[in-house]
């Protein structure tokens, strides 16, 4: 408690609920954290705003934050007594009523080349690369290239980036991964983007700028069987990636068609073959128990396992989240 900070901004979803609501419960025991502001934000606070506050949140960030939680640490220093940020779009709060307020909606980031590159300088981000090559022989450095994603499937969350498709140029990107090759030792990246190849023109871009600067990294990315043909797969491989996650969740046409996934599983088998042949890794996503699921579609997938063989697949079991169409 050597620093008594201003505002305590934290990020929330589905893995990390319970260890916030346990931070702020600690800060709300201490007496000299009394003026604290506690600030909430990601996925999980959109649809569960009442449940938050009334858990120690004094505001909700709705959406993306950065221009919001700007506007409310400029508000916080400024502002005497008691603080009022119903201005700021994009935020949630009790009025003193107990009544729950919503301000105007923030709009989306068109250019998010205008953000600037995340602080990684305010962790010790080594440590976490050490750790993890200590336990899995190798190390990743997580990179964002795009934000929200135009598809529907009916199980995922977009409750901060809504479908959308904004993304930041190759040359940012590139840079990106220079800055990181300068300043830490690490492995390859991770591409956190929800669909990595969903514009080709702009991967191409990329592994010009790559080509360019001289610049060779290894790396693993997301994407859909639609989004990839044998061309795209040539592009991946010449950028350096080594490992392409292809979506497919079941390998039930039906089961597929539920979710709203508007791919063909085997066009899924087929580029999942395709990746190898290329010399890329394939790995695939299975997720069992979807509503409406039975034991027959459990064997074809596993079928279609078998016949398309990835080098490695993740299960996960069906997850309602709250603001999702498989919620509903």
């Amino acid at each position: 408690l050597a620093t008594k900070p201003p505002i305590l901004a934290l990020y929330v979803n589905l893995m990390t609920k319970l260890n916030v609501l346990e931070m702020v419960r600690f800060v709300r025991a201490q007496e000299s954290l009394r003026e604290t502001l506690i600030v909430f934000g990601g996925p999980d606070v959109t649809h569960n705003v009442e449940d938050y506050l009334a858990n120690g949140a004094d505001l909700i960030v709705l959406g993306e934050g950065e221009q919001t939680l700007l506007e409310i640490a400029l508000t916080n220093q400024t502002a005497a007594g008691k603080k009022d940020f119903g201005h700021i779009p994009g935020l949630a709060f009790l009025h003193s009523d107990g009544t729950v307020f919503k301000t105007a909606t923030r709009e989306k980031i068109r250019d998010i080349d205008l953000l600037p590159l995340p602080n990684r300088l305010k962790i010790n981000l080594q440590n976490y690369l050490d750790v993890w090559k200590k336990a899995h022989g190798h190390s990743a450095i997580s990179l964002s290239t795009q934000r929200g994603c135009p598809y529907t499937c009916r199980w995922c969350s977009t409750a901060v980036y809504g479908q959308s498709y904004r993304r930041r140029s190759p040359q940012k990107v590139v840079e990106e991964i220079i800055w990181l090759q300068e300043n830490y030792q690490f492995d390859l990246i991770w591409f956190v983007d929800d669909v990595f190849t969903v514009s080709h023109k702009w991967l191409k871009e990329f592994r010009e700028e790559l080509q360019k600067r001289a610049v060779k990294v290894r790396f693993e990315c997301i994407t859909r069987a639609d989004r990839l043909n044998e061309e795209v797969l040539g592009i991946l491989k010449e950028s350096g990636c080594f490992r392409v996650w292809i979506g497919a969740e079941s390998g039930s046409q039906r089961i597929i068609d539920a979710m709203d996934r508007r791919v063909d599983v085997s066009q899924v088998r087929t580029m999942i073959q395709a990746a190898r042949k290329t010399g890329i890794e394939a790995g695939t996503f299975i997720m069992l128990g979807y509503p409406g699921e039975t034991e027959a579609d459990i064997l074809e997938t596993v079928e279609h396992l078998k016949e398309s063989n990835p080098d490695l697949f993740t299960i996960t079991v069906a997850y309602p989240i709250k603001g999702t169409g498989l919620y509903e």
